[in-house]
């Protein structure tokens, strides 16, 4: 089998964005700025009353293997969809950039899933999500043998709703160390961290070495509201943390040293959805390049900027040539 730089394990999802106002969120109840489940009725309500959103593939994870991929990496992905519409779509767009993806779909039970994406027009995203067939996932689903030659398993905290996504991920990140190779995990949103912070904290000292989160879920995590000792907390336990603070950058945190990362801001800031996830990319692309951490940081920050941009999570750009434009 093939060698690949990075293998993302997370939801399947297929993203729905719309643009609203401020007024919509508040008359619709919803969360700003947040991730709230929806269940299959609620999912077909949306659906029916938005119907002119742009539909990408999407999915925490699978947009960073996206961004990876945009890099010139070489990532894969396992994630679970159904035999649907949605399914197909959400496959071709991995196959097309150059993910490697094979997860098997399956062909009873809930569709594909679907995130709708509600983006006001202060750029911050609202999201809905319907898990559906992403519940499947399952520890038949995680390729030994893909796994075993990926340099950096990336694992999505979102499964961590459902027991057997749960087992996954935790076979996957056995199966790395075993096999000498590093894990990394997003925390993925606030909403997570809440319900599962003691799991999570178990998780990430036992088998995490890269962690990624931003500034809110990192204060969740240890339920505080200092930054800096919740950012000492958690560098006290895994190799390394890249913690993103919005327009303030990012600091990463390894061998009892802080680096600080610029925010990149090409034109205007659209839309943050998928900023965390083009970080992340960046981040692990530059890892796996053998980069240093502030250099591997600044293309975190370049893929970032970029998504931010314009609206949706997929780069409009491509990301290896923007690097070679931004880093001369």
């Amino acid at each position: 089998m093939q060698r690949f730089d990075l293998l993302g394990i997370g939801n399947s999802v297929v993203d729905i964005l719309y643009e609203v106002s401020d007024e919509f969120i508040t008359k619709t109840k919803l969360d700003k700025g947040v991730m709230t489940l929806i269940d299959e009725n609620k999912a077909e309500e949306f659906y029916s009353l938005f119907q002119k959103g742009i539909e990408i593939a999407g999915g925490s994870v699978a947009n960073t293997t996206v961004g990876f991929a945009s890099l010139s990496g070489k990532p894969a992905f396992i994630g679970k969809i159904r035999n649907d519409n949605l399914g197909e779509s959400f496959s071709k767009s991995l196959l097309d950039i150059g993910v490697f993806y094979k997860t098997k779909p399956t062909s009873q039970g809930p569709g594909t899933a679907r995130c709708f994406i509600f983006v006001t027009p202060d750029a911050q995203r609202t999201m809905n999500t319907y898990i559906g067939a992403c519940s499947l996932l399952n520890p038949k689903d995680i390729d030994e043998k893909l796994v075993q030659n990926s340099n950096i398993t990336y694992l999505e905290g979102y499964c961590w709703e459902e027991q057997l996504a749960k087992e996954s991920l935790i076979k996957a990140a056995e199966i790395a160390h075993k096999s000498g190779n590093k894990v990394s995990l997003t925390l993925s949103d606030p909403f997570c961290v809440e319900r599962h912070r003691n799991e999570f904290k178990d998780l990430i000292k036992k088998h995490i070495d890269i962690l990624f989160a931003n500034e809110i879920e990192i204060k969740k995590l240890y339920e505080t509201d200092n930054f800096n000792e919740s950012a000492k907390e958690i560098s006290s336990i895994t190799e390394i943390a890249a913690l993103t603070r919005g327009e303030n950058g990012a600091k990463i945190y390894n061998d009892k040293k802080v680096t600080d990362i610029k925010p990149k801001i090409f034109n205007k800031v659209v839309d943050t959805t998928g900023a965390g996830d083009l970080f992340a990319a960046g981040f692990l692309y530059g890892l796996s390049k053998k980069f240093s951490i502030l250099e591997s940081g600044d293309i975190a920050s370049i893929s970032a900027g970029e998504i931010i941009s314009h609206f949706g999570a997929k780069p409009e750009t491509n990301l290896k040539d923007l690097l070679s434009k931004e880093l001369k």
